[in-house]
């Protein structure tokens, strides 16, 4: 019987990630040291309103980038405002979690990000529990989609969603797996700084 490889990225936080956490922030438990849960890819859609149709390419985008089939969402009240009507379809999510989850990350950091055109990292904000969302302005930057296969550009959100506490906690986390956070007096990537010496 095989055994089953975890994702490299799994195991650089299983053996280094994990122990730096732990000398970092002096945890008695390795269960308090702050995880991965979940992470939810979400394209909101207003134009599905008018035609139908763009919905189907937003699932086919995200399968692709997900390896996973989206779920369409729904609104859940109408606002005459935005000519909106209670369960009409307004985007698709996929929810990642295990292998395809580290996938995701590791192409989202690796490649998806140094991609985006003049990147000088992303907004090191999190939400005040230790989640993390990125804004993607297009799919694009994911190189399982074509240009040529696309009905229109749309951006997207992906959410990290962690164990941690607070924002230290969670942050620390996503800078020690690789995310590229922008150092607002530098104008540089956090931990780029300390690479150049």
């Amino acid at each position: 019987m095989s055994e089953k490889i975890a994702h490299p990225l799994l195991t650089r936080y299983r053996e280094d990630i994990v122990p730096a956490l732990i000398n970092d922030f002096k945890y008695g438990n390795i269960m308090q040291v702050p995880r991965i849960e979940k992470v939810v890819v979400n394209i909101g859609m207003g134009e599905a309103n008018d035609n139908p149709k763009t919905l189907d390419f937003a699932v086919a985008d995200l399968r692709l980038i997900t390896g996973q089939q989206p779920v369409i969402t729904h609104a859940k009240k109408s606002i005459a405002t935005y000519k909106l009507r209670e369960g009409r379809a307004i985007g698709v999510k996929v929810t990642l979690r295990g292998e395809k989850m580290w996938a995701l990350l590791d192409r989202l950091i690796n490649i998806a990000l140094p991609r985006i055109r003049d990147f000088r990292g992303v907004p090191a904000k999190l939400d005040g529990r230790g989640n993390y969302t990125v804004g993607l302005r297009e799919q694009l930057v994911f190189p399982e989609i074509q240009f040529d296969k696309i009905d229109k550009v749309r951006g997207m959100e992906i959410t990290i969603v962690t164990t941690a506490n607070n924002d230290a906690e969670g942050q620390r986390l996503l800078l020690l797996l690789g995310m590229p956070f922008e150092d607002r007096a530098t104008g540089k990537r956090l931990g780029q700084r300390a690479a150049e010496g």
